[in-house]
């Protein structure tokens, strides 16, 4: 396994699944991971036919949102993100793609800068038929402020909340998703409300 592969190995390993589908994602991966080390895009839609995708989730914790573009070419409501680059690490991929196509610096403080969830997914859309395996990273936005996108990958964008979200035409574990961070969420707003004992 070269170094690129043992990086992404070893994000994939500190990834606490919240369900059995998310575990069985997970097998899968570090066992890909240990057969090959063509893990990366190398030519445009599906070379190889699996390959690694960072997503980076534009969420707002303050209002419990989360904001999405219409996706062109997969015809959904998507993350920002896309594939990693030959040997590149997801993190520096997921702060890529927020500056490529939000214009921002990415900041990783809502739930941290491991991604929070993984998915193994074959894609739709005009690039249909190959397997993504995306690394879901959260980074901080605001409701208040107007994100750009790259208007070659959407066709404009709004802001979701968590709690009512109901878009059809979204990464079909999105829903999923949203669940692990909402959990994650009430953790940190937990935390935010632990006060210092008093002597």
């Amino acid at each position: 396994m070269n170094p690129a592969t043992a990086a992404v190995a070893e994000i994939v390993r500190g990834i606490d699944p919240c369900d059995g589908l998310e575990r069985e994602h997970i097998a899968t991966t570090l066992d890909w991971l240990a057969s090959t080390d063509d893990v990366f895009r190398r030519e445009k839609p599906a070379v190889p036919p699996r390959h690694l995708v960072a997503y980076t989730v534009l969420v707002d914790p303050a209002t419990r949102a989360v904001f999405l573009g219409r996706h062109r070419l997969a015809g959904l409501w998507l993350p920002m993100g896309g594939h990693l680059d030959p040997g590149e690490h997801p993190l520096a991929a997921a702060r890529r793609e927020a500056r490529e196509e939000l214009g921002i610096t990415a900041e990783f403080d809502v739930v941290g800068p491991a991604p929070l969830f993984l998915t193994v997914t074959t894609t739709v859309g005009i690039d249909s038929g190959h397997e993504d395996v995306s690394l879901w990273y959260v980074i901080r936005g605001e409701r208040t402020r107007d994100y750009h996108l790259d208007p070659r990958e959407f066709g404009g964008g709004r802001w979701w909340d968590v709690d009512r979200f109901a878009v059809p035409e979204s990464d079909p574990h999105f829903a999923r998703f949203l669940t692990k961070l909402d959990a994650a969420l009430g953790r940190v707003a937990s935390s935010d409300l632990l006060l210092p004992d008093h002597q």
